[in-house]
Parts: C-alpha cells; sequence; structure tokens
C-alpha cells in the first residue's frame, strides 16, 4: 500500500510534465522557481524528486539571492543535498550573480557612482565581513585596474592602511583612485571609522599625488557615495 501511494519521480511523469521538457518546448517563463533549480539539481533522491528538493531549499532560504549567500556546508545540512548538489547550485547562482553585474573593463571610463556600484553590488552584496577594493584610473578617469587585494575583516579591528592602499594605484601609476567596500549589515550609511579612513586616505593621496576620486560603501540595493555627499574634504 506504501509503495502505490508513493509520489512519482520526475522520469516518471509524462514528458509533458516534466520541466526540463517545457523548458525546452515552451522557455523558462512558465516554470517556477521551484522548477527552475528542479533542472539545475537534476536528480531527486528515493524519497524526494528534484523539484521536491529545490521546494524544501525555497522554502528554507526564501529566495534565489538569499540561497545564493549560504555556504555548500550549509546547504548539505538540507536532506537529500550532498556536496555535489549543493556545488551545481552554487555554480548556477555565481553565474546568475556574474551575468547580473555590469561590467567595468580596462579602458572603459568612469563616469557616475552608479558604474561603480551596477558593477560591484553583486559582487558584494551578502559578503559576511567588509571587503576593500580599489578602481585604478588614468588622467582621463580610464580604468587600469580593478585592485580586489587590498584590505579584507572589519574596518574598526583591521584597519586599511594607506600604505597597502595605495600600493597598486602606485604600481600602475594611477591618477586617481576609487576606493569601493561593502557594509554586511546591508546599510551603506558611512560610520564615524569610515569617515576618518577616508579623510586618511585623502591626506596620504595628495602626499603621493593620486587623487582619491571616490569613496563608495555598497549595502543590499543601495549604495553611499562620498563624492555625490560632499564628504570628501
Amino acid at each position: 500500500m506504501k509503495e502505490e501511494n508513493k509520489r512519482p519521480t520526475i522520469k516518471q511523469l509524462p514528458a509533458h510534465e516534466r520541466p526540463r521538457e517545457r523548458l525546452i518546448q515552451g522557455g523558462d517563463e512558465q516554470l517556477t522557481d521551484a522548477e527552475l533549480l528542479g533542472i539545475i539539481i537534476r536528480d531527486g533522491t528515493q524519497d524526494y524528486s528534484a523539484v521536491d528538493l529545490a521546494k524544501k531549499l525555497l522554502s528554507a532560504y526564501g529566495d534565489f539571492r538569499s540561497l545564493s549567500s549560504v555556504s555548500i556546508r550549509e546547504l548539505c545540512k538540507t536532506k537529500g543535498i550532498g556536496p555535489a548538489r549543493a556545488a551545481q547550485i552554487k555554480a548556477a547562482l555565481a553565474i546568475a550573480k556574474r551575468f547580473s553585474a555590469t561590467s567595468m573593463k580596462p579602458g572603459q571610463q568612469f563616469k557616475s557612482s552608479s558604474d561603480i556600484y551596477n558593477h560591484f553590488h553583486e559582487q558584494l552584496r551578502g559578503k559576511k565581513q567588509e571587503v576593500f577594493l580599489a578602481v585604478l584610473l588614468d588622467n582621463k578617469n580610464r580604468i587600469i585596474k580593478i585592485e580586489s587585494d587590498v584590505s579584507a575583516g572589519s574596518l574598526t579591528s583591521s584597519i586599511v592602511h594607506p600604505r597597502e592602499a595605495f600600493k597598486a594605484a602606485i604600481r600602475e601609476s594611477a591618477a586617481s583612485v576609487i576606493f569601493v567596500h561593502n557594509h554586511p549589515s546591508g546599510d551603506p550609511e558611512p560610520s564615524k571609522e569610515d569617515i576618518q579612513i577616508t579623510n586618511r586616505l585623502v591626506e596620504a593621496g595628495n602626499i603621493v599625488g593620486i587623487k582619491l576620486l571616490d569613496h563608495i560603501i555598497i549595502g543590499n540595493e543601495q549604495y553611499v557615495s562620498f563624492k555625490d555627499r560632499g564628504l570628501l574634504p
């Protein structure tokens, strides 16, 4: 009796009811989030179909954006999700994150703070610690390089040292620099430490002849530009 009441697997469903076949025939618009994620998961378990597993994940974490910030180890705590399935999910969400970000490449001219936000917000949103980056520019505000290894950790406990912040800018003979960092809390409002560090960086830039063009703090769906706010000394 138990076997008779068992739900059919996706492979046992008629072709027109299977998510993958429906995607091929009619496009992604007709599929639910769980069905799309089920296609990524691919195979179910003895007790759950791939779509069932997807529903469990979305029920636990809410949506794709929240799911993207969950570690593989955390995903594996969901019954039926092992390292392989978790890696497939993380890879798909990473591709989506990179696709949605506006690309900034060497030679492209910086025009506004929104350019920086649109490039970095997907990369930095959801980070558990503060990450400090530098965008190096030439004398025509064209991007030379994005330096991603300036500092990581709380700005209050791992202070950004001007020497380290400007090292890449000096090495690349940059005319100006834009510093970018995130607030894990999601609130981009500058703290007292943010303002103090920015003032130190402006002074250091004046000494080495590299202008601090802006300092941009990225939160969830919003950002603060020191230049736009008139906070640069």
